[in-house]
């Protein structure tokens, strides 16, 4: 594409603190991982901070830590990156779709409380496209009905809900560092706990099981191999030292998006500002018309990836996947939005030129395709 999705943004610093680290005989388990750790724990106001292969592994090993398992019930919402169920059933326990918020797209008290049962153990809250949830009510149905609490911050570096940034409120935060995140180490991610014990077992089912005090063949529980390697790290560290500087950047890469597009009134844009907190701005999302179908989008897709301009369907609902409809149910909030939800390119080095193209070109898109509907359905088609 010549207008891309997304691109990390790797600086000279970053080369050379990967650089660095190959110049070492510590590529695994070395001083940078520690480093790497408790500058994320400090930076995220936690205890423990635990570096691991990926956010999806996060996932995993957070509700294996948390006991989860056969026949366990865990609302997730069906919104989101197909992961968050995965780990549920890789527990062999039951994803319960649950419904979001039209405008932040996030769980809400209310659809969290409509997919509860007995068999309820855990709640995973998705902060999505980096816009934090509503975590204070949320946490008190958690406390009431005894449920464990995974915040899913994959999306959401430095997003902050009352002054505290996300990640740091449940029982378990789990973040990634894949490369279209604000901050990358390519493939990588990060869990942030406050319980000693659950950290000490996370660090254990890293690494083959293996207790910190171990032998190095020794192995208290069945673990995994989702260990972050010191190349990674050293990256990792590096970006956030420019954190502050990157997240900056992609607020006004935000903004000048919001400004642009509000030339183009059939296109929804999505809320700039979050009055409990801090949006952390992983992507653009954008909604079409309420009349738009998925048809209709795919037509838009291909009208801007004739011009070169990246784009694609964010998200498709998991529920209505094939390896999960036994497990499907109606969400309407969902459906409706999930068939027009379009994601834009967005990255730090993303220049006003391009936006101001991008957001002509997808105006021109959705006005030729509401115009072939007439007169009197193009003054019908309205944002939700």
């Amino acid at each position: 594409m010549r207008i891309p999705l997304s691109s990390p943004d790797i600086s000279q610093s970053d080369i050379d603190a990967v650089v660095a680290v190959l110049r070492t005989p510590h590529l695994s388990l070395g001083p940078k991982l520690v480093e790497f750790e408790q500058a994320f724990a400090g930076y995220v106001g936690t205890p423990h901070a635990i570096a691991l292969s990926s956010g999806t592994a996060g996932l995993e090993l957070g509700l294996e830590a948390l006991g989860i398992g056969d026949g366990d019930e865990v609302i997730v919402p069906s919104f989101a990156f197909i992961a968050v169920a995965n780990a549920v059933l890789h527990r062999r326990a039951i994803p319960v779709f649950a419904d979001i918020d039209a405008e932040t797209l996030n769980l809400t008290p209310e659809t969290i409380k409509e997919a509860l049962t007995p068999r309820t153990r855990a709640i995973i809250v998705v902060h999505t496209f980096g816009y934090p949830a509503d975590l204070a009510p949320i946490l008190d149905i958690a406390h009431r009905y005894n449920l464990r609490v995974i915040e899913d911050a994959c999306e959401a570096v430095g997003a902050e809900y009352l002054e505290r940034k996300v990640g740091a409120y449940g029982d378990i935060g789990v973040f990634s560092f894949y490369p279209n995140k604000p901050i990358t180490t390519g493939e990588g991610g990060m869990v942030v706990v406050h319980d000693p014990t659950i950290a000490r077992t996370i660090r254990a089912l890293r690494n083959q099981g293996r207790m910190q005090h171990d032998g190095w063949l020794e192995h208290i529980l069945c673990g995994y191999n989702f260990r972050l390697p010191e190349v990674s790290c050293a990256l990792g560290l590096s970006q956030l030292r420019r954190i502050a500087e990157m997240l900056s950047r992609r607020e006004q890469v935000a903004r000048l998006y919001y400004e642009a597009l509000e030339a183009y009134p059939l296109i929804q844009r999505p809320p700039i500002v979050c009055p409990s907190g801090r949006i952390c701005w992983f992507a653009f999302v954008v909604r079409l018309p309420a009349p738009f179908t998925h048809a209709h989008r795919e037509r838009v897709i291909q009208l801007l990836t004739e011009r070169g301009i990246g784009c694609r369907a964010y998200f498709p609902p998991i529920h209505l996947q094939p390896l999960y409809r036994p497990w499907s149910r109606a969400l309407p909030v969902t459906e409706s939005i999930a068939s027009r939800t379009l994601a834009l390119p967005f990255y730090n080095q993303l220049q006003k030129s391009h936006i101001q193209e991008v957001c002509s070109v997808l105006g021109e898109a959705v006005q030729k395709i509401a115009a072939e509907w007439g007169p009197s359905h193009l003054s019908a088609a309205v944002v939700d």
